[in-house]
């Protein structure tokens, strides 16, 4: 029987985006089928395999989107979704094939269910990219979100605090005027995807608040004071409201978090 990490591993490993989708939402199932061995035998790599042909930019250098109405505008916001989801997948592998040996078999499940929802979100996206007559790959991606792995890649507390309870919950502060916005231009297609995308953000979050919590109760920290000292450690830009305050409150992620430090 393959192992988990192994599994994971060869995931992360994959390069092609759509063999990347079909690989994950498999390892999701296997694991919750219980076709894989719970052993950690397996390093992460350092980074993942992406596209061959993804024109990868710091994100200073990325070019401005320009208007969401024209066809230009929108294809570039879909696009710039789409990479967001298609990291998100490998952040999630990561996440539980780096950090799941300690943190035990919840949290793989947790986050192996969570790179199974973000690769869904990937291929829907994908799929409108298409039919705007654009594909993933088509414009320049920045490499931000990965930095992000890089820079917490040794302590579980710092990854959680970093990449659910900060990038995906900037995803619900963001996501509901982008999803009117969508919806204002007759786009309903469109809006039902961004909808899909943020209930399912709500609850990746709440895995994040979840198992965060659990750390600092193993650590004897208090939480809030915790994840407001990693933020100013390992996040380089600001939290600026306005905050889905429902949202993020659905999350588990109550304003004692983030008022203090936005």
């Amino acid at each position: 029987m393959k192992s988990v990490s192994c599994a994971i591993r060869e995931c992360l490993l994959t390069g092609d985006k759509t063999a990347k989708v079909f690989a994950t939402r498999k390892l999701a199932r296997d694991w919750r089928m219980g076709k894989l061995d719970s052993a950690f035998d397996c390093t992460m790599p350092d980074r993942p395999a992406w596209p061959e042909d993804l024109d990868l930019r710091l994100p200073r250098d990325m070019p401005r989107r320009g208007k969401g109405g024209s066809e230009k505008g929108r294809i570039a916001l879909w696009h710039a979704l789409a990479h967001i989801e298609f990291v998100a997948i490998d952040l999630a592998l990561d996440m539980a094939g780096r950090f799941g040996e300690s943190m035990g078999q919840a949290f793989v499940s947790d986050f192996l269910s969570v790179a199974a929802d973000e690769a869904m979100h990937f291929a829907l996206l994908e799929r409108k990219l298409d039919s705007l007559g654009s594909y993933y790959g088509a414009l320049p991606a920045h490499d931000g979100l990965w930095s992000a792995a890089q820079d917490t890649a040794h302590d579980v507390a710092a990854r959680l605090a970093i990449v659910p309870m900060v990038l995906e919950a900037r995803g619900l502060d963001v996501t509901p005027a982008t999803l009117e916005r969508i919806r204002s231009q007759g786009d309903e297609n469109g809006a039902r995807i961004l909808q899909r995308i943020l209930d399912d953000e709500i609850r990746h979050v709440a895995f994040g608040a979840k198992h965060f919590r659990a750390v600092c109760a193993g650590r004897g920290e208090n939480p809030p004071e915790s994840w407001q000292n990693l933020v100013k450690l390992y996040f380089s830009g600001t939290l600026k409201p306005p905050f889905n305050d429902s949202a993020r409150s659905a999350a588990g992620l109550s304003r004692d978090f983030y008022a203090g430090i936005a």
